[in-house]
C-alpha cells in the first residue's frame, strides 16, 4: 500500500468517490443548518462504535469532512483493520458545524460500510486460519464502490481477487458454452493472451476439471463442488494447478470446505451481504 492506499484506491480515485457522495447528499446545501443558522458554530464530536467489529474507512471519512474543510481537525484514535469494542471512540473531530454535521453522514455511512465488510471477512479468515487456503473476494461489488468494498477485505485480512475484466482472465460457464466446451475455451485463450494475463477456468464437475487439466492453467475454479467432489479434485489436481472454491460458501461450511486441502475460497456475501457495522457521531 501506498500511504495507507492499496493501488487500486489513487487520491485521485478516492476525491472522485468522496465528492460523488458529498453531491448527492448536499446539492445545494443543508437546509436543516441553513435554516438554524449555526453553520459557523465550533463543536468537538465523537465517532463512537456501537457494537463490536473491524474498523476501516477512516481514511475515507477524513478525507470527507477535508473535502468540506481543509482546516478541520479529524484525529484516528484507532487504526484500519483493528478491532474495537462496543461505545468505543474510534475519531474525534474539530471543526464548523457546517462541516461536522453536514459531512457527518455520508462519512458514517464510508465508515459503516466498509467496517462491516471487513468484520465479516475477519470472521472468515478465522474460521480458516488453520488451513492453507485464503479468502477471497469477488466482483459483487456496490457500483461505484468496487475500490473501496475491496479494500475493507484487505483490512478485514482478506485477499483480492481480480479487480475487473481487465486484469485477469476468467473462463466461466457462459463464456465456455459460447467456446464450445472447457478444452476449445482454453485452446483459444491460451493462443490469444498477449498481457500474459494470469488465466483461471472454472468447471462444474470432475470431467470438465480433467478436461482442464490438460493444459497449462494457473488456476481452477470449482464451482458448487460439495466438500466430498472438492476434496476429490485435490487429489486429481495434484499441485498441478492452484485450486479456488465458490458457490454457497458461508460461515457454516467455510471451515469443512478450507479443510480439503484447497489454495482459495471465495465468498461473494463478503461484498454483497455484509451488514454494516452500527457507528454513531455524538456532539
Amino acid at each position: 500500500m501506498t500511504n495507507g492506499l492499496p493501488p487500486y484506491v489513487s487520491p485521485e480515485i478516492l476525491e472522485a468517490i468522496v465528492s460523488r457522495a458529498l453531491q448527492e447528499d448536499l446539492d445545494t446545501g443543508d437546509a436543516t443548518l441553513q435554516a438554524l443558522g449555526l453553520q459557523d458554530r465550533q463543536l468537538k464530536a465523537q465517532i463512537l462504535a456501537k457494537e463490536p467489529g473491524v474498523i476501516a474507512g477512516l481514511e475515507v471519512a477524513k478525507r470527507v469532512f477535508l473535502n468540506l474543510d481543509e482546516g478541520l481537525a479529524f484525529e484516528p484514535l484507532t487504526k484500519d483493520g483493528k478491532e474495537v469494542s462496543a461505545l468505543q471512540a474510534i475519531a474525534t473531530i474539530e471543526g464548523r458545524a457546517g462541516v461536522v454535521l453536514s459531512g457527518e453522514r455520508v462519512a458514517l455511512n464510508f465508515l459503516m460500510r466498509m467496517s462491516g465488510v471487513a468484520t465479516l471477512t475477519r470472521r472468515f479468515v478465522a474460521a480458516v486460519s488453520h488451513t492453507k487456503a485464503k479468502i477471497l473476494d469477488t466482483r459483487k461489488t456496490t457500483p461505484g464502490l468496487r475500490p473501496l468494498e475491496k479494500w475493507a477485505v484487505l483490512l478485514g485480512g482478506g485477499q483480492n481477487h481480480r479487480l475487473g475484466l481487465f486484469d485477469m482472465i476468467l473462463l466461466k460457464e457462459n463464456h465456455i458454452a459460447l467456446a464450445g466446451g472447457v478444452g476449445k475455451a482454453l485452446e483459444r485463450t491460451l493462443s490469444n493472451n498477449p498481457k500474459r494475463l494470469p488465466v483461471e477456468i472454472e468447471v462444474r464437475d470432475l470431467d470438465e476439471l480433467k478436461e482442464a487439466l490438460a493444459f497449462p492453467v494457473a488456476r481452477i475454479l470449482l464451482d458448487n463442488f460439495t466438500p466430498e467432489c472438492i476434496q476429490e479434485a485435490v487429489g486429481l489436481v495434484n499441485a498441478k494447478a492452484s485450486l479456488e472454491v465458490s458457490g454457497g460458501i458461508n460461515l457454516e461450511n467455510v471451515r469443512q470446505i478450507a479443510e480439503t486441502g484447497v489454495d482459495f475460497v471465495s465468498v461473494g456475501m463478503l461484498t454483497h451481504s455484509a451488514k454494516a457495522l452500527d457507528l454513531s457521531l455524538l456532539v
